[in-house]
């Protein structure tokens, strides 16, 4: 099981077991007959959840395929507003890369208004960002309208895509989640000979002005990201609207009710539970204990004097007064609170967000705790929200997910930092190919209809690629952290000698094996980043890594053109971009050994504390020694 929670036996008054339910690390659960504080919606893992797949296949194939032929409008641009190579990639560039650093932003939005509102919204502003591209006069007024502008819309659009697969499915999620994701290959094959025969025939104007109406479908697509509601949530809201005369198991927790000197809290049973901190153990306090130690379990009508309990840390005295001083005792984002229960009571449920596994698209069986025990998964890996009285502009969910995705301590640790860097290497390299291959093929004389083909040829390719990878990924003889390794590094080699491709044959072999190889960049990121870091870090690190990227894509294609607007060819541009590509795999060969050196760091640092804290013991020990000589030999210490 993960550390996320501590399962602990329940006995009932007839001596049955009951399994108990996992308590999060974070704050204190509340589960009654009625409804949970933490309950969050069990995923069907079928059901409606195939057209929510069919809706983030859709979508992929309309984002993923716009964006990615921009190397065919990169031409167009070039003629029509005579700027450079790198100014004029510019454009593109600010799309991928705004899509990307908006991450953080949509995934806050996705939380506190749901995969459907956001995706909506972001449909309404990538198309609007197309038509205010048809007044463009100058590439300035392109890099708000199509790159920035479409670019956000476009980030509020992808991230609702893949957070509802992994909503609906759990069991299933790697193959749901790898369905939808092939829309984008498929949307990249499509869109390139698309956006051709649309360029040929209306215009540049024309093809964004069609294109922007097919955006727009993104918003039925949308639609069917309909909201997971747990069983729960009728029993709910018939809770709130009952008689006055009615008392719900929240009510007589929070206020209680004395029969013949006794607390009866009727529908639940208390265990008792713990993390085995070493400080509880130390203090061994017999009339206090934290009330994070406590699970309230939905069971008929008991007092609380006859209640089951289970004792981990000590001795513990009278239950009545124990429980009473603990469900009114206030601690912040830890007490078991009324208006706790009625701010999620109200909500459909907890926000995608809260799921500490919602960016890990690939099997669920390679996680020990869904492995054990996948009926207690869910609830292990949530992240349960705190409640903050203060008011603020922003909402709460808001800010728990700005809060999980913008943590800057992680970079303190070295494991995430060459991560970080390596992502940063090959998001530099990564978009050039798409932008500027349909262009270097037509230089080296290839007709326009087959350069803009290449662009297909690296979106099938790169949809085998990412089945590929995500397959052997799955197999348990499969270092994933080598496997994404070597690929990156041979995709890189393979970019740098694409300089020798002199022939449009040559051009599709290249085309085609940098789809395959960069496609373990977006399938097994996720994935490895689990391996490395652990669960809970998952959504903290990827948050970053979506800044880091989306730094490095603005940057890196503009890099490129500006390389070829001063050498007068495409060779140096791709031996660049190749070699960041390459040196982004081959550096993440040596986290094996940076890990080993952190831990035998912390292992010695460990050592020197307790060493120190030793010897701070003795020193004080023996001044109190010399003091009790002076004073007479009524008391004397020893060690």
């Amino acid at each position: 099981m993960s550390n996320d929670a501590e399962l602990k036996p329940v006995k009932n008054s007839k001596g049955d077991v009951k399994e108990a339910v996992p308590l999060p690390t974070d704050g204190t659960s509340v589960s009654s007959k009625d409804g949970s504080v933490s309950d969050l919606p069990i995923p069907p893992d079928g059901g409606w959840g195939w057209m929510v797949v069919f809706a983030s296949f859709m979508v992929h194939i309309i984002a993923d395929g716009v964006v990615y032929s921009f190397g065919i409008f990169y031409i167009e641009f070039l003629h029509e507003f005579k700027g450079g190579k790198g100014e004029t990639a510019w454009v593109g560039s600010l799309v991928v890369g705004v899509t990307l650093s908006s991450g953080p932003i949509a995934s806050a939005l996705t939380n506190k208004y749901g995969c459907r509102v956001v995706t909506i919204l972001g449909s309404i502003i990538a198309s609007g960002g197309f038509l205010l591209s048809l007044l463009a006069p100058n590439l300035y007024f392109l890099y708000f309208s199509f790159g920035i502008m479409s670019g956000l819309g476009f980030g509020l659009i992808y991230l609702p895509a893949i957070v509802s697969v992994g909503y609906y499915f759990e069991k299933r999620r790697a193959f749901a989640t790898g369905i939808a994701v092939c829309g984008s290959g498929v949307g990249t094959f499509i869109f390139a000979p698309l956006s051709k025969w649309l360029l040929d025939l209306y215009g540049w104007r024309g093809a964004i002005l069609i294109q922007a109406g097919l955006i727009l479908n993104c918003i039925l697509c949308g639609a069917l990201f309909r909201p997971l509601e747990s069983k729960k949530r009728k029993r709910d809201k018939s809770t709130e609207t009952g008689s006055k005369d009615e008392k719900s198991p929240l009510t007589i927790a929070q206020n209680g009710e004395l029969k013949n000197g006794s607390l009866v809290l009727p529908e639940v049973e208390i265990t008792v539970t713990s993390e085995k901190s070493e400080d509880d153990l130390a203090l061994n306090k017999p009339n206090g204990i934290n009330p994070k130690h406590f699970q309230l379990i939905s069971r008929s009508h008991c007092e609380l004097n006859k209640a089951p309990l289970t004792e981990t840390n000590g001795t513990i005295r009278s239950l009545d007064e124990r429980m009473w001083h603990s469900l009114n005792r206030r601690q912040p984002g830890k007490s078991i609170s009324a208006t706790h229960h009625q701010h999620h009571a109200s909500n459909t449920s907890l926000g995608p967000m809260y799921r500490k596994d919602i960016f890990y698209n690939a099997s669920l069986l390679n996680i020990p705790a869904y492995k054990s025990n996948p009926n207690l998964y869910s609830r292990s890996i949530t992240s349960i929200p705190h409640e903050e009285e203060q008011k603020s502009c922003c909402s709460n969910e808001m800010k728990d997910t700005l809060r999980n995705m913008m943590d800057l301590s992680l970079l303190k640790d070295m494991t995430f930092l060459m991560f970080a860097i390596s992502n940063f290497f090959t998001s530099i390299g990564f978009n050039a190919p798409y932008i500027y291959l349909p262009d270097r093929a037509e230089l080296l004389g290839v007709e326009s209809n087959n350069a803009a083909f290449l662009i297909s040829v690296i979106g099938i390719s790169n949809t085998l690629g990412r089945l590929i990878f995500g397959w052997m990924s799955d197999r348990p003889c499969v270092n994933r952290l080598w496997l994404y390794n070597s690929a990156l590094t041979l995709c890189g080699i393979l970019t740098v000698l694409s300089s020798f491709c002199r022939t449009y044959e040559l051009l599709i072999v290249y085309a085609a094996s940098f789809g395959v190889f960069i496609g373990v960049y977006v399938s097994l990121t996720s994935v490895v980043l689990v391996d490395l870091l652990g669960l809970d870090k998952l959504t903290n690190s990827f948050g970053l890594l979506l800044l880091f990227q989306g730094a490095a894509t603005i940057v890196g294609p503009p890099i490129a053109g500006w390389v070829y607007d001063g050498t007068g060819s495409y060779d140096a541009s791709f031996w660049i971009c190749g070699a960041m590509i390459a040196i982004s795999g081959f550096m993440l060969f040596f986290i094996p050994c940076v890990q080993r050196c952190e831990k035998r760091r912390n292992k010695s640092d460990s050592e020197s504390e307790f060493g120190r804290t030793l010897q701070e013991v003795e020193i004080e020990s023996s001044g109190k020694y010399i003091k009790n000589e002076q004073e007479g030999p009524k008391v004397s210490l020893s060690l």
